[in-house]
């Protein structure tokens, strides 16, 4: 069976960036991978009652011994604490786990609504709660395209309902062009656990075209595309606009060419039609005489 392509990976170093920062000897790069994995591990497991507040963790390494992590969420106050008493104990613990010194700063996401991990987050938070997951899946389909989401496609997956047999429901809305290379598709990933067992909500979302890179703290320049039925409107009219011009031209052609002087073809008219008069003119005059005779 075919399979999907993580978006974000898709696009790396086109119009999406990174969320590890550092380099280093491939004979450190399986210790540094792991200290990676643990930051954001015991990060997750200290702030688990806000865990579904949580965006994304970015780590930025430019020295060997000092590791910055940044904390991206929609409410930054929470995680700070009290007078920051949350990142001097994240701080603490992330010190004993890799022995290096830490620096923790929080990103606040302005617009989560058109976050797809918040998002899926919320999703799963809900059905956690026992509601029902298909309005809390229509709800927040129309609540990210009211906000300006040019499209938006969310899958739930795993025994819905209580279900006996695992089974999956999508529900998509607008454009979500994952073959675009060019396309901003943010992607979103979060387990419910329920009695039933787990539950994976994935969330695809598609903020419009970037021209050029675009990184984390840079959304880019972003092409909005107009709807099918409006280019096609637009292409009319042009057409129209063209017809016109042409249209005008002809007419200046033939003002100016009566400036200048008669051209050959209003020439040719204006003799047929003298031809054609004289003529008929004749022929009056040789009845008039056949009269005149009888």
């Amino acid at each position: 069976m075919g399979q999907k392509v993580h978006p974000y990976s898709l696009r790396l170093k086109i119009n999406k960036d990174w969320k590890s920062k550092w380099y280093f000897d491939k004979k450190l790069y399986s210790t540094i991978l792991h200290e990676d994995f643990l930051i954001r591990r015991e990060i997750m497991k200290f702030l688990k009652g806000i865990k579904f507040d949580i965006s994304d963790i970015e780590i930025i390494r430019n020295n060997p011994q000092k590791v910055t992590v940044v904390i991206v969420t929609p409410r930054p106050g929470s995680v700070i604490g009290l007078k920051g008493s949350n990142l001097e104990k994240i701080g603490q613990l992330l010190t004993k786990k890799i022995f290096k010194k830490i620096s923790i700063k929080i990103k606040e996401v302005k617009r989560p609504e058109l976050d797809a991990k918040i998002i899926a987050n919320g999703i799963a938070k809900q059905v956690e709660n026992r509601a029902s997951y298909r309005k809390v899946l229509k709800s927040s389909l129309s609540t990210s395209m009211l906000k300006g989401a040019q499209g938006l496609k969310i899958k739930i997956a795993g025994r819905l309902g209580g279900a006996e047999i695992a089974r999956s429901f999508e529900v998509k809305e607008g454009r979500v062009p994952l073959h675009t290379l060019r396309a901003n598709i943010d992607y979103g990933f979060s387990e419910a656990q329920t009695t039933y067992g787990i539950i994976g909500v994935k969330v695809w979302l598609f903020k419009g075209e970037v021209l050029g890179r675009q990184t984390n703290s840079d959304a880019g320049q972003v092409i909005n595309k107009k709807p099918f039925k409006e280019r096609g409107d637009a292409v009319k009219n042009f057409d129209k606009i063209l017809n016109n011009r042409e249209k005008a031209n002809e007419k200046q052609t033939r003002l100016l060419n009566k400036k200048d002087g008669p051209s050959k073809e209003e020439v040719g008219l204006s003799n047929k039609k003298k031809i054609s008069a004289s003529f008929t003119k004749e022929r009056v005059d040789s009845n008039e005489r056949i009269l005149e005779d009888n």
